[in-house]
């Protein structure tokens, strides 16, 4: 066996970095464009700020460390919400038409139970 767990927070550190930058881009589009990100997803335009706000909240905290666990919380549920929008509304499969299936929304739920039970790492400001 490899000696690898020495690695394991900056594993964490990697991984953290990354899923900041999946929704700090997700929440940049909400916030950019409200009326038209509302439209694409097919919520309101309140809901779209509050979301985006939520992801770009969510990001900087996976980024910095602080409060990584009530960050992770909270992404769970958006893609809970994000999950069941596209079974019941959209009526989308598990892997759905052109890559449009929820297989990338349970990953993301995977990695934040992830950071959910280890508090993300030792790696914080």
């Amino acid at each position: 066996m490899l000696p690898l767990s020495g690695f394991t927070d900056w594993s964490l550190l990697l991984l953290r970095l990354l899923v900041a930058a999946i929704y700090g881009s997700s929440g940049y589009y909400d916030l950019a464009d409200p009326p038209g990100r509302a439209h694409s997803i097919e919520m309101s335009k309140p809901f779209t700020i509050f979301l985006g706000v939520a992801e770009v909240a969510a990001a900087l905290s996976l980024i910095t460390g602080v409060l990584i666990q009530y960050a992770a919380i909270g992404l769970v549920l958006i893609m809970l919400g994000s999950i069941s929008k596209k079974i019941f509304a959209w009526k989308t499969g598990f892997w759905g038409k052109a890559s449009q299936g929820w297989h990338y929304d349970l990953l993301l739920i995977l990695i934040n139970l992830v950071f959910l039970t280890t508090r993300g790492g030792k790696f914080v400001l």
